[in-house]
């Protein structure tokens, strides 16, 4: 009985104590993730993240073109089948 009041007070007591002292022993060490929160990964990403982006409207950009020439083209046959003059805006 006594080896077991003794076991719980001692481990009451380490875990109380011992809890906060771990936490402040390993708050300077790198956690889970901690690469991610960095500045320069963080910029880095970003960068990476605007490169895509500006080649994706790029590829936008350059789909749109091709299909407004094919429209240009299919009207100007239009409009030389059916023998009207594009209107000027």
């Amino acid at each position: 009985m006594f080896s077991i009041a003794i076991r719980n007070s001692v481990a009451r007591r380490f875990s109380a104590t011992a809890t906060p002292m771990l936490a402040r022993g390993l708050s300077n060490v790198y956690s889970e993730g901690s690469v991610a929160q960095s500045q320069g990964f963080r910029k880095k990403e970003k960068a990476h993240e605007d490169q895509y982006t500006r080649q994706h409207e790029l590829e936008q950009l350059a789909k749109l073109r091709k299909e407004i020439d094919a429209k240009q083209q299919e009207l100007a046959k239009l409009e030389e089948k059916t023998g009207e003059k594009p209107k000027s805006n």
